[in-house]
């Protein structure tokens, strides 16, 4: 399905990623690898914590068995899924303070305390280049946190490294393939290693959650950027409101649309990693506020809920078995007739966003010594080596730059999208009456993005060739609490996410 020009990055070293780490690698075995597996792989976040409060695990151990799994895979050329930009070389020291801090939060199993999370590589990160997988930015070091960086901080979690990415977040090149980056070269798909397409922009954030390369990844969204790798690797991504995850410090296509989210193996994780990125913990003894989209799951059914479908998707035979095992719990799903949605002049809107927005980071959150101010001055930069630091081409960059739109049609070009996308979901959600539109992968991203509905989605199973597919659930704006109950339900009664061979 695709034609890779490239797979390995010409600017990424790992084993200058992996140099901090080759001491105290060279001191944990395979066995005590092994020995771990058991209580790590697969295993949501109270399990993991249920294992630390009964002193079989320490944080430390955590944060090396995911660095020497990490190594284990990518530094095999058969194995290898390039979803690694950097790695954090304060990670152990920062996790032994974990496991010294004797004022563990109370509800230590609701939180991500102490537990390593990888970033996609457009969010600012203390410490570590912040890329956005472009080479105009292999020296974005010097940062502040991004504030949702700051909240997992202050939540207990720990930063283990950044993430692959489509380049610019799959706003730069034009038909070039998902996941890939100048920095961090081709993202893989693990279950199915240059068969199957990544998803994108967040490739990296899908990959790493599927072959379990931490507990669990954060990627970011403009229209589909979270949905479409999440489905393609089997994980569960979360696209909120705008707004709920606070996006400053995050490398932008759109402020008005661009948002971060939570991409995880299970729902119950999804739920306590959206808390942690909305605000920071309270370490206050006995605080129920602390998980309230955890606590929230609780009495998760599908019995008596109403959703709509498309009768034009029921082709798609996983979603059709979706549906029967839906209707089998209780539930009631409607057929409709609709056409799909036409969004004229998205990419126009798009177009506008960037020229605007990109400027404002590169001035307010960029290391300083970066000499770009513009889209420009990036494209201009890139076509002095356009083999190595474009070899598809910047196609969306240069459309950027030609887009004479004025800022009047702009304005109601923003206006009319997010319009026609309220009256499209509201017309399927609010008119029939239902808790969620379903849907497959990222099919109806674009409506939702420019509505600014949520969007959930779940693992439904998998093509006769292996191919993972997601079933998306859509509601209105702040129900991300009823998409995270919906989708446990559901996921309680599918039960189909498995790991990629090769990687058990």
């Amino acid at each position: 399905r695709m034609k890779f020009k490239t797979i390995q990055s010409k600017y990424l070293d790992m084993n200058e990623v992996f140099a901090p780490f080759n001491e105290a690698l060279a001191s944990f075995s395979e066995k005590d690898y092994y020995n771990m597996e058991s209580f790590l792989i697969e295993k949501d976040i109270p399990f993991i914590q249920e294992a630390i409060k009964n002193r079989i695990l320490t944080y430390e151990k955590i944060a090396l068995f995911y660095l020497y799994r990490i190594r284990k895979y990518e530094s095999n050329p058969e194995t290898a899924l390039n979803a690694i930009i950097a790695l954090n070389p304060n990670i152990l020291e920062e996790a032994r303070a974990k496991d010294r801090n004797p004022n563990k939060p109370y509800n230590l199993n609701e939180t991500l305390y102490g537990l390593p999370v990888l970033l996609k590589d457009n969010i600012n990160t203390a410490g570590m280049p912040t890329t956005a997988g472009a080479v105009a930015l292999q020296d974005n070091v010097n940062t502040d946190d991004a504030q949702l960086v700051k909240n997992l901080k202050a939540s207990g979690a720990l930063i283990l490294g950044k993430l692959n990415l489509s380049e610019w977040a799959y706003y730069f090149c034009d038909g070039c393939p998902l996941g890939y980056s100048a920095i961090g070269g081709q993202t893989l798909n693990p279950y199915g290693r240059k068969v199957f397409e990544t998803g994108g922009s967040s490739a990296g954030s899908g990959v790493a959650t599927a072959a379990n390369y931490a507990v669990v990844t954060v990627g970011s969204e403009t229209s589909g950027s979270i949905l479409s790798p999440s489905s393609k690797n089997a994980v569960v991504g979360l696209k909120p409101t705008i707004g709920v995850v606070p996006g400053e410090g995050v490398v932008p296509i759109s402020t008005t649309l661009d948002t971060a989210g939570p991409m995880t193996k299970f729902v119950v994780d999804n739920a306590i990693l959206l808390g942690a990125l909305e605000k920071p913990l309270q370490m206050l003894e006995n605080d129920s506020l602390q998980a309230p989209y955890l606590h929230g799951l609780n009495g998760a059914t599908l019995s008596g809920k109403r959703f709509a479908v498309l009768k034009s998707s029921m082709q798609d035979s996983l979603l059709s078995n979706a549906v029967d095992l839906i209707r089998k719990h209780g539930a009631e799903v409607i057929e409709l007739e609709k056409d799909r949605p036409r969004l004229e002049g998205f990419l126009t809107f798009l177009n506008l966003e960037m020229k605007r927005d990109l400027p404002i980071y590169l001035e307010n959150n960029a290391d300083a010594s970066i000499p770009f101010k513009s889209v420009a001055d990036v494209i201009a930069f890139n076509s002095q080596d356009s083999i190595k630091r474009m070899p598809y081409n910047q196609g969306r960059f240069d459309g950027i730059i030609a887009d004479e739109t004025s800022e009047e049609d702009f304005q109601k070009i923003g206006e009319n999208l997010n319009s026609y996308g309220q009256t499209y979901l509201n017309e399927i959600l609010k008119d029939n009456n239902v808790d969620a539109f379903l849907s497959v992968n990222n099919s109806y991203a674009g409506v939702a993005a420019v509505a600014q509905y949520p969007c959930l989605t779940v693992n439904m199973g998998y093509t006769e060739e292996g191919e993972p597919k997601g079933l998306t659930f859509t509601a209105f704006p702040k129900e991300e609490a009823k998409l995270l109950k919906l989708g446990y339900a559901y996921e309680q009664v599918s039960k189909q996410r498995k790991l990629p061979k090769g990687y058990e």
